[in-house]
């Protein structure tokens, strides 16, 4: 592992317990991500992405390992520690964790308010992330008013409130149709251009990879299997995972080509 990446992940394990086994959720994790990237962890369901993701935040605690943003080992903080390093980590889920009883600038203030910023500093900022995101028109409604894209992009203003030196990604777009999906990554890509934020996007949806992600890392049950950039991954995939990631998206194309020729 080098000493130049921002993102250092060494020899990270995690297991769950259950009454009648002990499950290897993940296995050894060696992985490096460079500043300002956006990385995606790829795999099916039950591969780990999730749990890596959590990992990094120590939502979830690692049995052993190390996990490093910049200089900070984020695996060694003590409690207080880790939860002001915490506000540094901005998360976005993919079922928008909204709360339904607070408009969009409440819902994107409240971070703010628990980092106890004065009034004026939270008004500020929750209209420079609004105008952002594409929401200054919308600031005064409650989710049950919004889209679907819409609560996405409320969801990615709150997790940017506290100026994050990373943004998590939770299969953010899953829940979305295509259309909308796109329009968040594009926002996504956005934001990275426009702050340089590094950018980690779980998900299992081959055409995120290829749309917004630079380099990716490909989890199967538990382990990395194969890693790199996305042209090297998706042109000489060596992954089971991967292969089958391909072949999938290669027959829907064709799929898709037949069905709009009339053949």
């Amino acid at each position: 592992m080098s000493n130049n990446a921002f993102i250092r992940i060494e020899h990270l394990y995690k297991t769950f317990s259950t009454q009648k086994e002990q499950i290897e959720v993940l296995k050894d994790i060696n992985l490096e991500i460079e500043k300002g990237d956006i990385f995606g962890i790829v795999g099916f369901s039950g591969a780990g992405k999730s749990t890596l993701l959590r990992c990094i935040n120590r939502l979830e605690e690692p049995d052993s390992g190390s996990v490093f943003v910049g200089e900070q080992e984020i695996t060694a903080l003590a409690h207080d520690e880790l939860l002001a390093f915490r506000r540094k980590l901005g998360m976005i889920f993919q079922q928008f964790n909204l709360l339904d009883s607070r408009t969009v600038r409440g819902n994107v203030s409240f971070p703010l308010e628990v980092a106890r910023l004065n009034r004026a500093d939270i008004a500020r900022r929750v209209d420079e992330i609004l105008e952002l995101v594409d929401l200054s028109d919308r600031i005064s409604f409650f989710p049950g008013q919004l889209s679907g894209g819409q609560k996405q992009r409320v969801g990615i203003a709150r997790a940017l409130a506290n100026d994050p030196v990373v943004l998590l990604s939770d299969e953010a777009t899953s829940a979305l149709d295509p259309q909308i999906a796109l329009s968040v990554l594009d926002l996504l890509r956005s934001i990275n251009e426009k702050l340089g934020l590094t950018i980690i996007v779980v998900t299992h949806q081959l055409e995120v990879v290829k749309y917004a992600c630079r380099h990716i890392a490909v989890l199967e049950a538990g382990s990395i299997v194969e890693q790199g950039s996305v042209a090297q991954v998706l042109t000489n995939p060596t992954s089971d995972t991967m292969q089958v990631f391909v072949k999938v998206n290669s027959n829907l194309t064709a799929g898709a080509l037949t069905e709009g020729s009339g053949i």
